[in-house]
């Protein structure tokens, strides 16, 4: 925790009381939530970012996609366009975003991909394409809309249970709005995760009856991608890792173990690349990103020989449990 969190602590209570209430309102009707009778998921966190929640959607399109037209619903974070967009051939990262521009990119015209700050004006729209189900991204604290299923995730290394509310925390909302989920999530789990360790966070996260906790892990690829190549993570010379992502830890952490030679560029989530940046990526002779920034570099022919992603997927625990309670959910 740095200094200026610590100094910033006499704010966390009124911050506190303020999301707190809030959600009071919701929750007694105050507030009106609006509830569409078709099947709305929602994915997001008590914290700011850095959960995993984009790996959690893709995999939640992979399980649905066969059997039903699904659609994702997200704000379209630092995107320049403004209201509802609906992904077509002419979208990109700053026409959408870089994430929901990555969904569109993997599952082109197999799910539909939309964008708008406003998810009930979002949603309105979509159902005019007629989806089966909606995945709404990143939008558990977006009260207006009652999403019929709600998956909450926190990460291993700094559970919500151990957090404090804005400024000095980074939570979002108190601790006791995980209760309105109905799966919560622990991921980025180390794979050697015991049986204890499970229990542990299980009692401390201390589930509702209605609840499922389930742990995840990152399972990143062997094989590296750019627009029109490969390469093995074995033939790997030494490059530079740039990474503009909330927690670039596990990635840096997951290179090292495979003895890789790499200077690392840390940026913030979400930085907008500047031209002095792309000046000193020019110089470099192979870059690897993440596969979100991927979506935001490739538009600069300059790296286009030079430039390849490392894609994720995400491993459930018991997955098998979790596929049936989403899928049981849809076909109510």
């Amino acid at each position: 925790m740095n200094l200026i969190r610590k100094i910033l602590f006499p704010i966390v209570p009124i911050y506190y009381l303020v999301t707190w209430l809030r959600n009071k309102l919701y929750d007694l009707g105050i507030k009106k939530s609006v509830y569409y009778n078709f099947p709305i998921i929602c994915v997001g966190n008590l914290s700011a970012g850095g959960t995993g929640k984009t790996p959690m959607i893709e995999y939640l399109i992979r399980l649905l996609k066969e059997d039903y037209k699904v659609a994702t619903l997200s704000r379209g974070y630092k995107r320049k366009t403004e209201g509802y967009q609906l992904a077509d051939k002419n979208a990109n990262a700053e026409t959408i975003g870089d994430e929901p521009f990555q969904f569109y990119s993997k599952f082109k015209n197999e799910i539909l991909v939309a964008v708008d700050s406003d998810r009930r004006n979002g949603i309105n729209k979509l159902q005019q394409e007629h989806p089966e189900v909606i995945l709404l991204d990143d939008a558990f604290q977006h009260r207006k809309v009652k999403a019929g299923f709600n998956i909450v995730l926190t990460t291993y290394a700094n559970p919500y249970f151990k957090d404090l509310v804005l400024p000095t925390g980074d939570l979002r909302e108190p601790r006791s709005g995980a209760k309105r989920a109905n799966i919560i999530v622990v991921t980025k789990c180390p794979n050697d995760l015991s049986e204890n360790e499970k229990a542990g966070f299980i009692k401390s996260i201390d589930p509702e009856n209605h609840q499922h906790v389930f742990f995840s892990s990152i399972a990143y690829s062997e094989t590296l991608f750019s627009d029109g190549e490969t390469i093995n993570m074995s033939d790997l010379k030494p490059f530079t890792l740039v990474t503009g992502i909330a927690n670039a830890a596990p990635l840096v952490s997951f290179l090292k173990t495979k003895d890789l030679k790499f200077e690392h560029l840390n940026f913030k989530d979400h930085h907008d690349f500047t031209k002095e940046d792309l000046l000193v990526f020019e110089q470099k002779e192979l870059i690897v990103t993440t596969e979100k920034d991927f979506m935001r570099l490739k538009q600069y022919d300059a790296l286009k020989d030079k430039l390849y992603f490392l894609p994720i997927t995400v491993k459930i625990d018991d997955e098998l449990t979790l596929n049936k309670v989403v899928k049981n959910y849809v076909k109510r």
